[in-house]
């Protein structure tokens, strides 16, 4: 809800009129604290289980937040398409979700730009059936198969549209899938429901622990990204309305002090440390399976929470060729207003 200076002004005597005024404000730009002054943020993550997003529970667990003094809730969206929503639509001050949103929102008329940069690369790879394994050796052999995805949309069909074309298959030629992740991600692999399809960790560990499939196309680490993009794709992300960035840098860079911690913390301790920080129920019922994805995956992670050099560009050139939205406006995006390195190099 927006309110003029004028409508302000005619009920700022009235203490129950200002409280009201005070809940209203939009939080794209507005900072709220708690009883004792410390900033408030609401964070969305785009599957907060998920390990390409473990830094932001991480974080919270670390006490990384309290001590650099700001309140942090941390919320969980399992979609990141729908997480970006909330951040629009002014009901969080920050997403923790892939920076293509940032591109995309851009084209849209929107300014939000990363300014923690958690992983270099996407940390995803594409899955295959075993019982598709013989007919699906990679990319090139996509036609006619149904392809699970996250959501349409999402970051996922994104990927998987550009790996299908820069192998020779139309996305016309095979099945876009909205398999989620998780359990429902599996089962559809399992009963048939694709064939194949992209996903993270720790679904990617429970697949293959059990057999139920192989790894086809890895972008968990540098080298299987730069393979299959032809460069690093920088992926897992704090992002936040520009607006916001711009009315509150103090606020802001408490935040990536803490986020850019956790990554150095991440970079000197081993999967297992890594697990045993994380919430009991995050491993389930088995741990070892948990620390495994996280060792799989952990080389996705910046040390830093800077954007990677050159990324931004390999993002570009993905979105500006599977996404109508911004194809149309690729050659007008500014990719220095989709983030920012400001607040990561000037840590504490």
């Amino acid at each position: 809800m927006r309110l003029n200076r004028l409508t302000v002004a005619a009920v700022a005597f009235l203490p129950v009129a200002a409280l009201a005024l005070a809940g209203c404000r939009d939080s794209r730009t507005a900072t709220t604290t708690s009883a004792d002054g410390t900033p408030q943020v609401k964070i969305m993550i785009g599957g907060i289980n998920k390990v390409i997003y473990l830094p932001a529970m991480l974080t919270q667990q670390l006490g990384y937040f309290k001590d650099a003094g700001v309140d942090v809730k941390l919320a969980d969206e399992p979609s990141g398409a729908s997480a970006e929503n909330t951040l629009v639509a002014g009901q969080v001050q920050g997403v923790v979700g892939f920076y293509d949103h940032t591109i995309t929102l851009q084209a849209q008329g929107k300014c939000i730009k990363s300014v923690v940069q958690l992983a270099k690369v996407p940390g995803e790879a594409e899955v295959v059936s075993n019982k598709q394994a013989a007919s699906l050796a990679g990319a090139k052999d996509f036609k006619g198969k149904k392809l699970g995805v996250t959501s349409p949309g999402s970051s996922t069909d994104y990927l998987t549209q550009y790996l299908a074309t820069k192998n020779g298959v139309s996305t016309k030629d095979y099945t876009t899938v909205k398999a989620g992740a998780g359990s429902t991600f599996v089962a559809a692999l399992t009963n048939g429901g694709i064939d194949a399809g992209m996903t993270t960790d720790p679904t990617i560990a429970t697949i293959t622990s059990k057999n139920l499939g192989k790894v086809l196309i890895d972008m968990r680490t540098e080298e299987g990204t730069k393979a299959a993009l032809g460069g690093l794709y920088p992926a897992a992300s704090l992002y936040m309305d520009c607006a916001y960035v711009d009315a509150n840098k103090d606020t802001v860079q408490k935040v990536a002090d803490a986020f850019v911690k956790t990554m150095q913390w991440i970079s000197t301790h081993s999967p297992a440390e890594i697990a045993d920080k994380m919430p009991a129920d995050y491993a389930g019922a088995d741990k070892a399976l948990y620390v495994k994805s996280i060792k799989d995956s952990s080389p996705m992670f910046t040390t830093d929470g800077v954007m990677p050099k050159g990324g931004p560009e390999t993002v570009l050139d993905v979105l500006g060729t599977f996404s109508d939205t911004v194809k149309s406006q690729k050659d007008k995006i500014d990719l220095s207003k989709t983030y920012t390195t400001d607040f990561a190099t000037n840590t504490k």
